[in-house]
């Protein structure tokens, strides 16, 4: 009996089409968002005509709106975009697509607009815009839209582009245009004003296949940048062309050593492999660990060494760790590959207060692996988290270092040897009496 009360399509169909229109309803009755998605599916047992009027008079309501839209009205708002999407991409797409590639349209020209009196903390509302723009690729190819007049169409769309959303329309709707039609897009957008390395030319070279136009597009300033230089390198790899790729990397080699690169980095790696260095793409591989630490630089480098080498090396990289001038990435390190052991041992290397009690992204994680087997550095890390939020008066934190001294204090009962560190019970009395009138801190603590 109770799976014929369970709410799915199946159970409700049984229900009848007038018990159906009556909660239907009952239950927008005040509530415009599902009045209009209601009249909106009238419309579209009309035929695409019905749906496509009234998908018209929304948008244009949408278009004239002001009102800003905050976190508690955003679900209505989404609502409602969402059902203007599937009438176009449903039933007058079915019927009729150039009518739909005209709706479509107009639907994203809303972008910026909504966007802009929008709260999107969540991206629910860009991610809508980004999921539609997925559709007019395949539309205007159904439409059979004529290469110019497409891509005069899209033109605006690539320059009202202010948050983002329209940043892979390019690519969607490359196979819709056509060579030809990627050509005049260009133009129409060095005509607007758009200068070498803007993103729609960067975009339009890669889809027409065009390596030289895409590094032409860059100056010798420029590829002197490691991000840049690694991205054209890229360009010129896929095409084959190792040795320019090698150049331009080259290029871009002086300031990759002054300044950390991870894409210069890894795209060298590829392109000496690709040339048969590999024993220089290890040594860059080792470089960059032994520089940042990097776990999948280190494993890659392991990957390739013979039987027995990379055990010989995997010490060699924790000895790496242990003496790096950055504690916190070390500590981060060894935590995560695991070496667990190695990380308390690097734990109780240092002091109590050496610790940066702030980086609870790193600490938080590291005392929760280290106190299954390494409880006396486990509860070095809980206490200079601990610590940081009484002395910083960190009021959101006191939840967190609550559960904090809780766990020093299951984990004290397993530490036989305290090696200098002081003893619980020790602690608690000095904090105290050093923090003895957080007394929102203590009524947590005991609870």
């Amino acid at each position: 009996m109770a799976a014929k009360r369970t709410l799915n399509a199946k159970n409700l169909e049984g229900l009848g089409a007038a018990v159906l229109a009556e909660l239907l309803i009952e239950v927008s009755a005040g509530s415009a968002v599902m009045q209009r998605r209601l009249r909106l599916a009238l419309a579209a047992a009309e035929g695409a005509g019905g749906a496509a009027q009234e998908v018209r008079k929304r948008l244009a309501a949408l278009a004239r709106a002001t009102t800003f839209v905050d976190s508690r009205k955003r679900k209505a708002l989404v609502v409602e975009l969402e059902a203007q999407h599937q009438a176009i991409a449903g039933p007058v797409a079915a019927v009729d697509p150039p009518l739909a590639l005209e709706l479509l349209l107009r639907f994203l020209e809303l972008a910026d607009g909504v966007l802009d009196r929008c709260s999107d903390s969540t991206g629910i509302v860009i991610g809508l815009f980004q999921r539609a723009v997925v559709d007019v690729g395949p539309l205007a190819s159904a439409a059979a839209v004529p290469a110019e007049a497409l891509a005069e169409q899209l033109l605006e769309l690539v320059f009202e582009n202010g948050h983002g959303q329209f940043d892979d329309l390019i690519p969607a709707v490359a196979d819709a245009l056509g060579d030809p039609g990627l050509r005049l897009l260009e133009q129409g957008c060095r005509e607007r004003g758009a200068c070498d390395g803007h993103p729609a030319l960067l975009q339009i070279a890669e889809c027409l296949g065009d390596v030289d136009g895409y590094v032409a597009q860059f100056d010798a300033k420029q590829l002197a940048w490691p991000p840049t230089a690694a991205d054209v390198a890229s360009h010129l790899l896929q095409a084959g062309r190792i040795q320019q790729a090698l150049a331009v990397l080259d290029g871009a080699a002086r300031a990759a050593a002054a300044w950390h690169s991870p894409e210069w980095d890894d795209t060298r790696i590829v392109v000496l492999e690709a040339l048969g260095r590999n024993d220089e793409a290890q040594q860059l591989r080792w470089a960059c660990f032994a520089k940042t630490l990097s776990a999948s630089h280190l494993r890659q480098h392991l990957k390739r060494l013979a039987a027995f080498e990379d055990v010989e090396a995997e010490e060699r990289a924790f000895a790496v760790a242990e003496h790096h001038p950055m504690r916190l990435l070390a500590l981060d390190f060894l935590v995560r590959w695991p070496a667990v052991a190695r990380a308390g041992r690097l734990v109780l290397a240092h002091g109590p207060d050496d610790w940066d009690g702030e980086a609870f992204a790193i600490l938080a994680p590291a005392a929760e692996r280290l106190s299954a087997e390494q409880p006396l550095a486990a509860t070095v890390l809980l206490r200079s988290m601990l610590v940081f939020a009484l002395s910083t008066g960190r009021t959101k934190r006191y939840r967190h270092a609550a559960e904090h001294l809780v766990s020093c204090e299951l984990l004290a009962a397993r530490i036989d040897d305290w090696q200098g560190v002081e003893r619980h019970e020790s602690f608690v009395g000095r904090i105290r009496e050093v923090f003895g009138g957080r007394w929102s801190f203590w009524s947590l603590v005991e609870r």
